[in-house]
């Protein structure tokens, strides 16, 4: 599959020290679509600094900075990054190919230190991807990494704007028999030592696994 068709959608809130790393990190050929939710220590202009394309997104949600991510990208392949430093965009590539098959491909997170992902997230995660599987998506992790054709995800049609979305894109490929395609990715501890907005506290997780049980009902 030609790199040169590859966007990179980032959704992004405050991660000005992490955006030069991962902008860099980027394979050739991936272009960078930063999202900016409402930062405020600078994101957007350190974004366009190392040569990111900068949209910005209002209305607070992730599902929001990645919905208009998708619809600001022009490849036929779009993938999502978290752009906190904690996942390596020289993965990518593999979940690219993975589309010649499967009709989506997402990482597996696997921590390379006890603080990179904390219990209370992690369980959370378990929980609802063993609810996924009940429903015959047979993956382990609700993906912070994927790779998908935008028609294909247009067409899905998630409705979700807060952090319920990457549940419902997951239930929606479910329930059109996507083949999905899982891979292994290192999960890093945040740049510079931020906590994360999610799953940095007992309180950002429980809010995301609320948000994420919505879309179940």
């Amino acid at each position: 599959m030609d790199d040169r068709e590859v966007d990179v959608v980032l959704p992004c809130l405050d991660e000005a020290a992490a955006l030069p790393g991962v902008l860099a990190a980027l394979p050739p050929g991936y272009r960078a679509i930063v999202v900016d939710n409402g930062s405020t220590d600078g994101s957007p202009e350190v974004a366009a600094a190392h040569g990111a394309k900068v949209v910005h997104e209002p209305r607070r949600g992730y599902g929001a900075a990645v919905h208009t991510g998708l619809t600001n990208a022009t490849a036929e392949i779009v993938c999502f990054l978290d752009a906190d430093g904690s996942l390596d965009p020289g993965e990518l590539p593999t979940l690219v190919a993975a589309l010649s098959e499967a009709k989506l491909a997402v990482g597996k997170r696997i921590p390379v230190s006890h603080n990179a992902w904390p219990w209370h997230a992690r369980a959370g995660n378990a929980v609802l991807a063993a609810l996924l599987r009940r429903r015959g998506l047979p993956v382990s992790d609700i993906a912070p990494a994927r790779a998908v054709r935008r028609a294909d995800l247009l067409a899905l049609g998630v409705e979700d704007r807060a952090f319920g979305y990457p549940l419902e894109l997951l239930i929606r490929a479910a329930e059109g028999r996507w083949p999905v395609a899982e891979f292994p990715v290192a999960y890093r501890p945040r740049t510079a030592g931020t906590k994360s907005k999610v799953s940095g506290s007992v309180r950002g997780t429980l809010r995301a696994v609320r948000d994420m049980a919505g879309v179940l009902r």
